[in-house]
């Protein structure tokens, strides 16, 4: 993997970044796995693929239900996913886990894309004209 993040900083992230590293690392496995297949690496690529596999259940844990029909959608989409990794373990078969790796790429660009504009400064100010009309709201109510 790229980096190494301590257990400290880890703690600092927020659930959405971690759920970006989660991503990340995520497709960085499916990339050595495919790597090690071609060396003939195949217990290296075995624990690469259940990394990834345990990753992507662990995506699916973390689903907000509540968030409506795009929560269904993306638990049926990690199911399907790590499906293939466990089809492209047992396999050998790095065709499989590029369709995976294809799968997942827009899914993580998309969440990274969401993070940036959470983080934009623009979106940061309306959200807070919001939440200080919503709080003059609550206190005229009182």
């Amino acid at each position: 993997m790229t980096g190494i993040l301590t257990e400290d900083a880890l703690y600092k992230k927020s659930p959405q970044e971690i759920t970006a590293l989660l991503y990340e690392a995520c497709l960085t496995y499916l990339e050595e796995a495919i790597e090690n297949i071609n060396n003939k690496d195949f217990v290296i690529a075995n624990k690469k693929l259940q990394k990834a596999n345990d990753i992507l259940h662990r995506l699916g844990a973390g689903l907000n239900y509540e968030a409506g029909i795009i929560a269904d959608q993306l638990d049926a989409l990690y199911n399907y996913m790590a499906d293939k990794v466990v089809e492209a373990n047992y396999k050998k078969d790095p065709k499989i886990i590029e369709e995976v790796i294809k799968a997942l790429e827009p899914v993580a660009m998309a969440w990274n894309e969401a993070l940036k504009k959470k983080d934009n400064p623009a979106s940061t100010g309306a959200r807070q004209k919001a939440m200080a009309y919503e709080k003059n709201i609550l206190m005229d109510e009182k």
